[in-house]
């Protein structure tokens, strides 16, 4: 071999008790592979395997920390022993970058211990073997001819002259074997100057298994005999060890060894227990409760609670089924010293690798975000020091973290006093993936949608987490409308901020876009700030609060609803006076106001002017100027269809003054004075009682109006457009014989009545609908009380 000086900080060994420990610095192992060979003084190296380790004391593992751990007993095949009170042995280390160990490096590392306070029987149960040593100058047997000892001696009568012999006592009955053939069943006996020694593996054909105080025992009963001459040495040399007594809780772990071991204490009155040590990983822990250990023992247990995080173990990170968890592993040993009767004292070491299940934790997302100050402040964690961030998604947008960073992001970790951490990421309100939607009435709800993943232990094994963060913010100011008039139109000034965007303008339950606007004569223009709408006295939408002779107090009124939700937020409104010398208005309820201004030559008296109902008179008047005030259903007013429109007809005329003469015709120096008053309703629109409903944005439409002025010259007055109903009242259900034209029809109760209503004109493009009948007493249809025969048709 070619021999290189070791690198500094890469080997550590000590002795514990009659043990070699040797640990390797994985740090310095990174990307490479190794080999143990133990070097046999006159075999020289030996590969180090499981067979040869079980069966010639030694142990490779790793600690909880993943460095490499080598372990051998005093009395290990290879070691050299000086009067079984100083031992060598020599390792050598082999270190290649390839599997195949092929351009190895070999460093060859001695260790040196020495040890003398031998206890009568000393007992190790290591990892993977169980080992008993015994000074030869004990007792051969004991003098209580116990049971135990008894059964061996007809055995020994066959036992070969000065040659050593094991018999093995178990279920299956005895086994009488020479040490050479124990050898090659995985056991190794050996004497050295003062002392016997038996090795045995675990669940080896001869053990047997046992339960103490609740702890399952592997044992491996065995009596070592040696004859020369005339002297037979029988020697007990009973193994015993724990394969569990280990258990959890979420906090804790606890291992249990039984404090009494039967197959080792054959007279247990005589027990006395006198020195219990732990230790963790190879050194002895003098004062456990400083540490938080917990050392417990009684008759019949001993006990060793440990806090699931203490110093001394590991918490490591791991991915179980796509979860995140972790697990704690701590390297413990026990040493318990006792005495009996048979044996002067007994030191009985167990050494124990316990790693914990695997404990999920899910990993926890904290929004430690400040409203004020528009930034979230995500927190996540807790981790380990062995998790490590490697990238993030916002709003499924990938980012590396130098990719985040660059963008504006801020990710950083905070550590915490027990060693974990946690990584806390920092996103502007106003970044562009941070997802905004407006909510309730003036505030802005801040999402965001985060993905993690991170590289969790050794392994690197990738974990991924999403997350969404919300934080509402009161950071919308709802816009204040300002409302003013001028002589012929109202205008309301609305901030163009958040329109179309958090809320839209209503008129009812239509959307006020441009071409709504068109349509009912507004007119719209915007600024850099502002909306302003200007709307004409008569047109739609506009509702009348007032109206008198000359004057009309009018209101427009449009909401301000959420774009997604339709909820009403505001109610901008502009209300004013104005004076009209001529209008008219159609209200919802069918009521028709009118102020006409009539210009004649020579004037006229205006409080003669009438309706086509002689009796409906100006409610006011001056010398140019007359109001009515009516409704659809009186007055004479005549009703038709026009498309899709509703028309009510009236006529504003004047009585003329006549002189009296000598014959036909009369003379009058009045004018011939008509104005012809129309009003529009739609037809889907119904007419309502009373004017005006509680919230203005539900109010049925005004009708529009219009007065035509009829011109005094015969020949082009305009032919009205009339329709030629006539109704009768059948005798019976023939109708071929009718009751005379007001004539009065005496029925009595539930006696049928038979109606005939019928249009004469024979107009393609007119329909007769017959929507209500009623009967009163007297000719006034109008009269009360009535009662109706059809109702809306």
């Amino acid at each position: 071999y070619a021999l290189y000086v070791l690198p500094p900080g890469f080997v550590e060994s000590s002795c514990r008790s009659r043990i070699f420990w040797m640990k390797l610095n994985k740090l310095l192992l990174q990307g490479k592979f190794f080999q143990l060979e133990i070097n046999d003084p006159y075999a020289g190296p030996l590969l180090l395997d499981e067979k040869l380790a079980s069966r010639c004391g030694y142990v490779l593992s790793e600690d909880a920390w993943g460095n490499p751990v080598f372990r051998a007993s005093a009395l290990g095949c290879h070691v050299t022993n000086e009067a079984d009170e100083l031992f060598s042995l020599t390792v050598n280390i082999k270190v290649s970058s390839f599997s195949s160990m092929r351009a190895a490096v070999t460093y060859t590392y001695p260790m040196y211990c020495s040890y003398s306070s031998w206890a009568s029987r000393e007992i190790v149960c290591e990892e993977n073997y169980m080992e008993v040593s015994v000074k030869t100058n004990v007792p051969a047997v004991s003098n209580d001819y116990t049971v135990a000892w008894m059964s061996a001696l007809p055995e020994t009568q066959n036992v070969a002259y000065q040659l050593w012999q094991l018999m093995f006592v178990s279920p299956s009955g005895r086994k009488r074997i020479t040490v050479s053939d124990a050898a090659k069943l995985g056991y190794s006996f050996n004497n050295t100057l003062s002392r016997v020694y038996l090795r045995a593996p675990y669940h080896s054909n001869e053990s047997d298994f046992s339960v103490v105080s609740g702890v399952n025992m592997n044992m491996v009963t065995s009596t070592s005999m040696y004859r020369q001459r005339w002297l037979l040495l029988l020697i007990d040399t009973t193994v015993s060890c724990p394969v569990d007594g280990i258990s959890f809780t979420d906090t804790t772990l606890t291992w249990t060894v039984p404090s009494i071991i039967p197959t080792l204490v054959v007279q247990e009155s005589t027990f006395l227990s006198k020195n219990i040590l732990m230790g963790v990983d190879g050194r002895a822990v003098v004062n456990p409760e400083e540490k938080n250990y917990l050392l417990e023992h009684n008759k019949t247990h001993i006990e060793i609670t440990i806090p699931i995080g203490a110093e001394g173990g590991k918490l490591k990170s791991s991915i179980s089924g796509g979860v995140y968890g972790v697990v704690y592993s701590i390297d413990l040993f026990l040493e318990h010293t006792w005495t009996d009767a048979d044996w002067q004292t007994t030191k009985y070491t167990v050494v124990k690798s316990i790693t914990t299940p695997f404990m999920p934790q899910i990993p926890t997302v904290i929004n430690n975000t400040l409203p004020e100050e528009r930034l979230f402040n995500v927190a996540f964690g807790h981790f380990l020091p062995d998790v490590s961030l490697v990238a993030i998604a916002i709003g499924n947008v990938p980012f590396t973290l130098r990719e985040a960073q660059h963008h504006g992001f801020k990710i950083y970790e905070t550590p915490f006093s027990n060693g974990m951490k946690e990584f806390i990421l920092e996103v502007s309100f106003d970044d562009l993936y941070v997802l905004k939607e407006y909510v309730n009435r003036n505030e802005t709800k801040y999402t965001l949608l985060v993905n993690y993943t991170i590289s969790v232990g050794p392994e690197m094994t990738l974990y991924y987490h999403s997350a969404e963060v919300e934080c509402v913010v009161a950071d919308i100011e709802l816009p204040e409308a300002v409302g003013y008039c001028d002589e012929e139109n109202l205008y309301l000034a609305i901030p163009l901020f958040g329109l179309h965007q958090y809320w839209n303008l209503y008129l009812g339950d239509k959307l006020l876009n441009r071409h709504i606007a068109l349509l009912n004569g507004y007119l719209a223009a915007t600024n850099s700030t502002h909306l302003i709408l200007q709307i004409p006295l008569f047109a739609v939408g506009v509702i009348y609060e007032e109206v008198s002779f000359q004057k009309i107090k009018a209101r427009f009124d449009v909401a301000l609803r959420k774009v997604r939700t339709m909820e009403t937020l505001q109610m901008f409104s502009v209300s004013c006076s104005f004076n009209s010398p001529a209008f008219i208005i159609c209200h919802p309820d069918g009521t028709i106001m009118i102020s006409a201004q009539m210009k004649t030559v020579p004037a006229i008296d205006m409080s003669k002017t009438k309706l086509r109902d002689s009796s409906c008179k100006p409610r006011e008047y001056n010398e140019g100027h007359a109001f009515f005030k009516f409704h659809v259903t009186t007055c004479g007013t005549s009703v038709r269809f026009e498309g899709d429109h509703i028309i009510y007809e009236n006529e504003i005329s004047y009585e003329k003054e006549t002189l009296p003469g000598q014959s036909i015709p009369t003379i009058t120096r009045d004018p011939d004075y008509r104005l012809t008053v129309l009003c529009y309703y739609r037809a889907k629109e119904t007419l309502v009682l009373g004017a005006f409903a509680s919230d203005p944005s539900t109010s049925p439409p005004f009708g529009s109006g219009t007065m035509v002025p009829r011109p005094n010259i015969a020949v082009q007055r305009r032919i009205r457009q009339a329709l030629n109903v006539v109704s009768r009242v059948s005798k019976d259900e023939s109708f071929m014989e009718f009751y005379e034209p007001n004539m009065a029809i005496l029925k009595r109760p539930a006696e049928p009545a038979f109606l005939e209503v019928e249009l004469k004109d024979e107009s393609p493009d007119i329909e007769l609908y017959l929507e209500n009948c009623w009967v009163t007493r007297s000719l006034d249809f109008n009269s009360t009380p009535r009662w109706n025969i059809t109702v809306d048709g």
